[in-house]
């Protein structure tokens, strides 16, 4: 990883970070993963502890990050963040905080200077989902869960 200016999320906007820098604003907590259900009368969007069969649920990072796209066709890719993508991500998520003039969590890691703290905060999904494989699409609604 090239070098990276310190605390660049004060400085940048999410649309001016370079790619280094836009993989160091994830957390990790692996909630962008999880499968979501949509409410087709209100548009509300629902997570699930239902995580996507490229997810490795023990590292909270997918398998093959890079092929990700090609396996998993409506992966949820967040570059370019657009509006419609914002409600597909957690509150939590750093994308989403810093478009919304938030600021990072004192959790994140950049901030913490801790890996752990995404676990730590109870931020992180690690050993709290099972993977879409074992789950059948009518029992999604069964797994429906809400976050701190």
């Amino acid at each position: 990883m090239s070098s990276v200016p310190e605390k660049f999320w004060l400085n940048k906007s999410l649309d001016a970070m370079t790619d280094d820098e836009w993989e160091l604003l994830c957390d990790g907590c692996g909630r962008c993963c999880l499968v979501k259900l949509e409410d087709e009368d209100s548009g509300n969007i629902y997570f699930t502890s239902v995580a996507c069969h490229m997810f490795d649920a023990e590292q909270c990072n997918c398998r093959d990050y890079s092929h990700r796209t090609s396996q998993v066709p409506d992966c949820l890719v967040v570059r370019p963040l657009t509006e419609s993508l914002l409600a597909a991500l957690p509150a939590s998520c750093a994308y989403r905080r810093l478009a919304e003039g938030r600021g990072l969590a004192d959790w994140h890691p950049l901030i913490s200077g801790k890996a752990k703290s995404v676990r730590l905060a109870g931020i992180s999904v690690h050993g709290q989902v099972i993977s879409e494989e074992f789950v059948h699409l009518d029992q999604l609604e069964d797994h429906i869960i809400s976050f701190q």
